[in-house]
């Protein structure tokens, strides 16, 4: 007879939301996080009233109104609308890609003159090509935006976030670029979107509510004993270190957060700030009051905190954040999940164990899949 009937090694949004339902089915939940604090990497920090994204800028967005519902109904969501700003050597220019951005960068007011300059920046790649397909991603942005949005607004910032020349970044990575002819600067096309009020932690605190819980617990400096407490594992962790590395260790990017507690009550006026130049060593900066604190109310704190990310390559020790997209990771992944399908006792889900970079809300949709086939609906 075992103690539980799930072990869930992690207590991120995957893991915290596969306990929630297993526990509304009645099952008996241990779930355990080798950090010393729950909530994965949705954690907050509260400083000086403030809630601090510890682990960088989380915002929640989705098109399913079923998950946008489970969540609202454990923790209400404030309107915050995710409209970012680049800063291209002290220029500024408005983020997704549209009329205010096309404004900005060439002074066109309509959208007929927008396209048009695109089209024209296009077509010399497109001549350049001569019909073959885009062999790297510069090729493939060239192709899709033109040059001028992006040698300002993709490039830098895009060596920077992977640490390697565009022209040596597969095209994949950015299949397609979406172009908005409309004064639109709302990032997200989804009608769902939000962050909880009064913080994440508040939402993990309600998806484990009344389910056993331990903290500064690693599951691989306990695994004999761990593995036998429980009927089955959800296991939330990296999936080559679950195989002790078997076949090698899969490659990520990870970031670097330099936080700062400021005596002003509004530093950059707005939640995030991409710096697009390559000369400036960070990819953006969060200022992280504007994710709950809205117009006047600004103010009322006289404090701000931000947050500068500097991504860099990840070594054993760090937190793995983004999977790196080639070849060689694609292909030592598969070999690692033919070994997880293979397991009888243990589930993999989230973005660490399926190698595969999630959102938030579709990482909730995952969990509440996997609960249903294993639970019932």
């Amino acid at each position: 007879m075992f103690e539980y009937d799930y072990l869930i090694v992690g207590s991120g949004l995957f893991g915290a939301t596969f306990a929630y339902r297993a526990k509304q089915a009645g099952k008996r939940c241990l779930v355990i996080d080798k950090r010393a604090h729950l909530g994965g990497n949705v954690y907050c920090e509260t400083v000086e009233g403030i809630h601090v994204h510890t682990y960088g800028a989380h915002i929640f967005h989705t098109s399913n109104k079923e998950v946008w519902d489970f969540a609202n109904r454990l923790v209400p969501f404030n309107r915050y609308t995710n409209c970012p700003v680049a800063n291209y050597k002290g220029a500024l220019y408005n983020l997704p890609f549209n009329m205010n951005t096309f404004y900005q960068m060439w002074g066109v007011r309509t959208p007929e003159e927008a396209q048009e300059e695109i089209n024209r920046q296009r077509a010399a790649i497109s001549s350049a090509l001569n019909g073959s397909q885009p062999q790297n991603l510069e090729e493939q942005a060239l192709l899709l935006v033109g040059k001028d949005i992006y040698e300002k607004l993709i490039r830098g910032y895009t060596e920077k976030q992977w640490g390697r020349p565009c022209t040596e970044l597969p095209a994949f990575i950015i299949r397609r670029l979406p172009l908005r002819f409309v004064y639109d600067n709302n990032y997200f096309n989804d009608p769902y979107q939000g962050i909880p009020i009064g913080g994440y932690n508040l939402l993990i605190e309600k998806l484990l509510d009344n389910i056993e819980t331990r903290t500064n617990c690693d599951f691989f400096a306990h695994r004999e004993e761990l593995e036998r407490v429980a009927e089955k594992i959800v296991y939330t962790g990296p999936v080559d270190q679950f195989f002790d590395y078997r076949f090698g260790s899969l490659q990520y990017r990870t970031v670097r957060f330099e936080t700062e507690l400021m005596d002003t009550p509004n530093h950059q006026g707005n939640a995030v700030i991409n710096y697009t130049d390559r000369e400036t060593p960070y990819t953006r900066i969060i200022e992280h009051k504007h994710f709950e604190s809205f117009g006047q109310a600004v103010y009322e704190n006289p404090k701000t905190v931000i947050s500068r990310e500097f991504s860099m390559e990840w070594q054993p020790g760090m937190e793995p954040y983004y999977p790196v997209n080639d070849d060689r990771n694609a292909a030592l992944y598969q070999q690692y999940k033919s070994l997880a399908e293979k397991e009888k006792k243990v589930l993999f889900g989230g973005r660490l164990a399926e190698y595969k970079y999630y959102d938030m809300a579709p990482t909730i949709e995952q969990a509440l899949r996997l609960a249903n086939e294993q639970l019932g609906k």
